[in-house]
């Protein structure tokens, strides 16, 4: 099938070379370690500051679309800076070489764990992971929470959507749409004009419909001749793919609650050590869906069917974003004008701050106890933990690893290789 090329994307700015886009790009996916916003900053001193290949306006204006948008925001922005630089070639170079480098090292960490995952040694080494996974995804919610919750309003919608999740076990999709529908009806404000920069639309439904069937057309033919893990993992992370707003830290509870508690791919431990290794990588961080699809492979048939599963994963995961990029980018100098959009994503994300703090709460839980129970009272069903299963190794290590993360701001991988040592000594 034809990838259909957008017209009318040359920058104004001085433009690069492709071998020049691709040497930058393939050097950011390298780098991109700490989360999208030390991966935002690294491609804006580098296609802003250093290169003067983007404008700041266009920047911005292009990182606030990718944020309205399900997926990695910072992978959909190196995806539209390389479309605006050199076209549809362009954003399929830059895109790919983020992903590229962090899933290689995903697959090969994946295929160590599978295999030696169980020795007590690296439970040990593990032990002192998920101490720091607990700090990480807690320090995620603190910088959120500052960002997100300015107003009464915001609060409230957090506690909500907390609620929701922990008491209710309300489905995340629902939860998510709801705190959209709430901040697009009470916006205010009056639509901003964008008119300079518009490039030439193209064909946008041609590139629609093609992106769409490069998605699809694979989840379609699994689901149809190869019933069986491989098309349970399309079909679950294709959804994922369209209700990943808010970045990875906000779908990973529903993700958690899915893979653990309803398909039993993963025990709750694997789980969070697959959060602790993807943090250890560059590129996004829903990386963490290939450790998923490989490991729920695994399980199923062994190696091979691992590998295929992460691919599959990798698919569903990453093709909708160009999709979203190649059909949304020459609209983009509009769009980021229209206040209800951004309203919107402001509900969605004091939403996700409550949906973080669940999934605070079920990593600490996890890690802090060896074993977890469920109360009911007519509509809520609350997990609590044993207190007799108290971990006191795991407190010390979360705590050790609190001081060094935030007390003495020491880099994470490093804070990483320190606590894996620590959970062997202990």
């Amino acid at each position: 099938m034809a990838v259909p090329q957008s017209r009318g994307y040359v920058s104004d700015m001085a433009g690069p070379t492709l071998p020049e886009l691709t040497r930058v790009f393939a050097r950011i996916g390298m780098l991109s370690f700490g989360g999208p916003a030390a991966q935002i900053g690294l491609m804006h001193r580098e296609l802003v500051e250093t290169r003067n290949w983007l404008d700041e306006d266009r920047f911005l204006r292009a990182l606030s679309f990718c944020m309205l948008l399900p997926g990695p925001e910072a992978m959909q922005l190196a995806t539209y800076a390389g479309w605006r630089l050199k076209g549809t070639t362009g954003g399929l170079v830059a895109g790919s070489l983020f992903v590229i480098p962090g899933a290689l090292i995903v697959l090969v960490l994946a295929a160590a764990y599978a295999r030696w995952g169980d020795v007590p040694l690296v439970q040990s080494l593990f032990l002192g992971v998920q101490a720091t996974v607990v700090v990480v995804v807690l320090q995620a919610l603190a910088r959120l929470g500052r960002k997100a919750l300015k107003t009464p309003a915001r609060w409230a919608l957090a506690g909500l959507s907390f609620g929701a999740l922990y008491a209710l076990t309300l489905p995340f999709p629902l939860i998510i749409a709801l705190a959209a529908g709430y901040g697009y009806l009470t916006a205010q404000g009056a639509p901003v004009p964008r008119t300079a920069g518009v490039p030439h639309r193209g064909n946008t439904g041609r590139t629609a419909l093609t992106w769409a069937g490069l998605w699809l057309g694979p989840v379609a033919a699994l689901w149809l001749f190869a019933d069986g893990i491989l098309a349970q993992i399309a079909l679950f992370f294709s959804k994922l793919a369209i209700l990943t707003f808010g970045g990875a830290y906000a779908v990973l509870a529903w993700m958690a609650q899915e893979v653990v508690a309803q398909k039993g791919w993963l025990t709750p431990d694997q789980m969070i050590d697959a959060l602790g290794l993807a943090e250890t990588t560059p590129g996004p961080l829903i990386l963490v869906t290939q450790f998923v699809g490989f490991l729920a492979g695994h399980q199923a048939g062994g190696l091979w069917l691992a590998v295929a599963a992460a691919l599959v994963t990798l698919w569903v995961t990453f093709v909708p974003c160009f999709l979203w990029i190649f059909t949304g980018a020459p609209f983009i100098d509009r769009l980021a004008g229209f206040p209800r959009l951004s309203a919107a994503l402001d509900a969605v994300t004091a939403a996700v701050v409550g949906v973080i703090l669940n999934l605070s709460l079920w990593f600490a839980a996890h890690v802090a106890f060896g074993e977890l129970t469920t109360v009911t009272a007519g509509i809520f069903h609350l997990t609590v933990p044993v207190w007799s299963s108290f971990e006191p190794q795991a407190a010390i290590l979360a705590g050790l690893a609190a001081v060094l993360l935030v007390g003495l701001r020491w880099p994470l991988p490093v804070v990483l290789i320190l606590m894996a040592a620590a959970g062997v000594a202990l």
